[in-house]
């Protein structure tokens, strides 16, 4: 979604184009985002109000990916969550109870508003024994202001307080990318994976066995490719560049 479609919330220009035509041919597709703080009815609206119009299945987040995960491993269970709407919803709508009360798992993610009293509470649950899973390893997010803290930063905090590493659900593990395939009952060699970033979204469509295209719109610049051991199956301008392919 970010660095593909909109950037700061601004459209990409050809993005709602390209979204168009894949619903227009009927190609299965989904947008994803490691953000677990949005619904993804909150999405649909702010990729609407940037001129981008899909259905509120068409979009896949961490938060959704990790609710996936919990219900697969555990199902029916409960969890003391660190996030926002966007992942208590998806929790909720699984079965799961939140709660501190010796929960089955904690979860964090991403949060504009970190408490510290919130941490602690993970802190002392993963010291507990609470199984301890995050929606993200992203050590940062973007704002107006500059860059914020975000999931992995503080998984980083938990972790050195706790001697417990997360289990990370959302990209680069390639776990987010095979429960999207799933959800849209597509096969990984006929796949194509559009993304802005080297270090999440190319890493994860490889090891998913997907085809890899890199937009030169997001994160990942040009003169950076080439320091990675590893190259996506393409590299273009934007998104617009992929119009008359679809």
């Amino acid at each position: 979604m970010d660095g593909v479609l909109v950037h700061e919330g601004r459209l990409i220009p050809g993005a709602d184009v390209f979204i168009a035509r894949l619903r227009e041919t009927g190609r299965p597709f989904l947008v994803l985002t490691n953000n677990s703080i949005f619904t993804p009815r909150d999405l649909q609206f702010r990729l609407r109000t940037s001129g981008i119009d899909l259905p509120v299945e068409s979009i896949w987040t961490s938060a959704l990916a990790t609710a996936t995960f919990l219900d697969d491993q555990r199902p029916q269970g409960s969890a003391y969550v660190v996030g926002e709407a966007g992942l208590t919803t998806a929790l909720h709508e699984i079965g799961y109870v939140l709660t501190d009360n010796a929960p089955d798992y904690v979860v964090l993610g991403e949060t504009r508003t970190y408490s510290f009293e919130a941490v602690t509470t993970a802190i002392r649950l993963i010291r507990n024994g609470a199984r301890w899973v995050a929606t993200n390893p992203d050590p940062v997010g973007p704002s107006r202001d500059g860059v914020l803290p975000a999931t992995g930063a503080v998984a980083a905090l938990i972790s050195k307080a706790t001697g417990v590493e997360p289990y990370f659900i959302g990209k680069p593990n390639s776990l987010m990318m095979r429960a999207a395939l799933n959800r849209i009952e597509a096969h990984s060699e006929s796949t194509v994976m559009i993304g802005d970033r080297m270090d999440t979204d190319v890493i994860a469509g490889l090891e998913a066995g997907m085809r890899t295209v890199l937009v030169l719109t997001g994160i990942t610049q040009a003169e950076e490719v080439e320091r990675f051991p590893y190259r996506p199956n393409r590299v273009v301008a934007s998104i617009a560049d992929l119009v008359e392919e679809v």
